[in-house]
């Protein structure tokens, strides 16, 4: 069985089986499986969960529409077990689910990124069990989808879909009153933390707080519900760059134990410096599409999130732009132990940004992702949207600034404590936390758009529309969260069966390594002697199908010589002149 481990590091209990392994499966795209008595019948196929029917990890490697699919698992619960409360948990399942046990519906959930659970006592037997998932998914429907391909191959940035569950599932056991959510408030300043807590049920919640295994503080707090109480550290240990120095935290309610961490670190923006604890720090980003070749949306093991790190830190950068695509908390979990700096993103591109009304449905989701990540040092920026500019569709519906400006306020009352960018370039409004833009025009173009940044006339073009009232505020932060994007074909194996054509695609293509090596450090200089600037990203990490942009091929070995690929991360080390400040 693969990817066995624990999923999610941040609020781990003891008591959890994992389902992942063999379940039955069957496509059902003409939605007929409820009247041909799926629900009742064995299905046809077989899949590995959590790997998604289209990857070929899971056994199935169907890559045509999957609008439909179904989903079984029999498995035993003994009656202990049953004592308290059985819960069986999703990690992620793309897009709309419903959810059964032993043919008796327990409940729905919308939403492709986010986790849900449901209770499963009411309809449990001691002894043998089966859950059923009916999973629907249409990327035709105006919902958010990241870069998941809405025709029948991929192209350009848009890469294989995933359909289905392609995020852990498990059992897990709790007590009748119980945890059910935690949020870790650190102050730098005082050695403390503030613990925020809500349970089912009243009583006592007391924190255990650990450093290297060593006991540096405790609290506790009486809750009729929720309850927040501080912990002074008898220890400092700041969370910062490439030193990500956890906190343990061990918290109990009645007979209920939930493990947790956090890391002491504070984020904020001084004038137009981004600030990690008191220090002026420069962003240097690199983009992660989160695509793997073998499993899509899901990492073949939780090691592959470490080595994706890796090569990010290889090649210096001190951190990433997790990209259209709310990433699996392992890999957030190694973000934090590494010390690295994340944007949390949403896959929002299938919204309508033209459309204010739309604006609820995606909240709703996107609310589950911010509480899900909220307890993560490593996330430092909110980043809910990406280039709202127009209807991909019709390019004549105009991004509407009422649903920029809604997704940025609930964003800020969801999570008070972190920065948060109205869009990660498109046209932006005047509420954010910092101004960003995107530049895929080369070296020359980039210079033109950081001259114009730093004489303090003109922001970069095409970040606000014609006829505009939103412009840049003078002195408000910058960020270019995308740029680069040089494609150079290493020898065409990253997107041999993926591509229906076969074609390398860029935003521009340098003809061999040398000139790609050239072109990489001519950018970065360019955007580090910017004094203006708080943060790059550049695009990408790795080659995704037929995107070739990566500074690694698509399964991460090396696209360019030990030589080359040192220079250009020697170059993205340099001091930037924001940090001399």
């Amino acid at each position: 069985m693969a990817r066995e481990e624990y999923p999610d590091p941040q609020f781990e209990r003891k008591n959890y089986r994992s389902l992942n392994g063999i379940w039955q499966f069957e496509i059902d795209n003409e939605k007929s499986g409820m009247q041909r008595g799926l629900l009742q019948k064995d299905l046809q196929m077989k899949i590995e969960v959590p790997f998604c029917p289209e990857s070929e990890l899971s056994g199935v490697a169907y890559k045509g529409d999957i609008n439909c699919c179904w989903y079984k698992k029999r498995f035993t619960l003994a009656k202990k077990e049953l004592e308290g409360r059985a819960v069986i948990r999703f990690g992620a399942a793309d897009r709309t689910a419903q959810v059964y046990l032993n043919g008796h519906y327990l409940g729905e959930h919308t939403g492709g990124y986010t986790p849900f659970s449901f209770e499963l006592n009411r309809y449990a037997a001691v002894g043998g069990n089966e859950v059923a998932l009916v999973v629907c998914d249409d990327l035709r429907n105006g919902v958010p989808h990241g870069k998941q391909t809405d025709r029948d191959h991929s192209y350009g940035c848009f890469y294989t879909r995933t359909t289905g569950i392609w995020q852990s599932v498990g059992l897990e056991f709790t007590p009748e009153n119980y945890i059910k959510r935690v949020r870790f408030f650190p102050n730098v300043a005082e050695c403390r933390v503030e613990i925020e807590a809500a349970t089912e049920g009243e009583g006592e919640v007391s924190a255990e707080v650990f450093y290297g295994g060593k006991p540096v503080g405790r609290g506790s707090a009486v809750s009729k519900g929720n309850c927040r109480f501080a912990v002074a550290l008898s220890e400092k240990h700041l969370w910062e760059i490439g030193e990500g120095r956890l906190y343990d935290v061990r918290l109990t309610f009645g007979e209920d134990e939930v493990k947790s961490y956090f890391g002491l670190r504070e984020v904020r923006y001084d004038g137009m410096r981004f600030l990690l604890n008191g220090k002026s720090v420069f962003q240097r980003l690199v983009l992660d599409q989160g695509f793997y070749p073998d499993g899509i949306y899901t990492a073949p093991s939780a090691e592959a999130f470490a080595r994706d790190i890796g090569l990010a830190r290889r090649s210096g950068f001190n951190g990433m732009r997790l990209h259209q695509k709310v990433f699996e908390p392992r890999y957030l979990y190694e973000c934090d132990r590494a010390g690295m700096i994340v944007w949390g993103e949403y896959a929002d591109w299938g919204v309508s940004h033209g459309d204010a009304l739309r604006a609820g449905a995606f909240l709703a989701e996107w609310s589950e992702a911010v509480a899900r990540d909220f307890n993560h040092p490593c996330i430092v920026t909110w980043c809910p949207l990406n280039e709202a500019w127009t209807e991909f569709a019709n390019r004549n519906i105009l991004r509407d600034a009422a649903f920029l400006k809604a997704v940025y306020r609930y964003t800020k009352a969801l999570d008070p404590t972190r920065p948060c960018v109205d869009a990660s370039g498109g046209y932006h409004t005047d509420e954010t936390d910092l101004a960003d833009f995107h530049c895929y025009a080369g070296s020359a173009e980039l210079k033109k758009h950081i001259s114009a940044l730093e004489e303090g006339e003109v922001f970069p073009p095409n970040n606000y529309a014609e006829g505009d009232v939103y412009m840049y505020k003078k002195g408000m932060p910058v960020n270019c969260s995308e740029y680069g994007g040089i494609a150079f074909d290493a020898g065409g194996k990253m997107h041999d069966g993926h591509s229906s054509s076969g074609d390398v695609w860029g935003y521009f293509k340098e003809s061999d390594a040398g000139a790609f090596a050239e072109e990489y450090c001519r950018q970065a200089e360019i955007l580090l002697s910017c004094k203006k600037l708080s943060g790059l990203c550049y695009t990408q990490l790795y080659d995704v199908e037929q995107e070739c942009n990566g500074l690694y091929l698509y399964d991460r070995s090396p696209k360019f010589g030990e030589a080359l690929t040192e220079r250009m991360a020697a170059c993205m080390r340099m001091p930037a002149e924001i940090e001399k400040q």
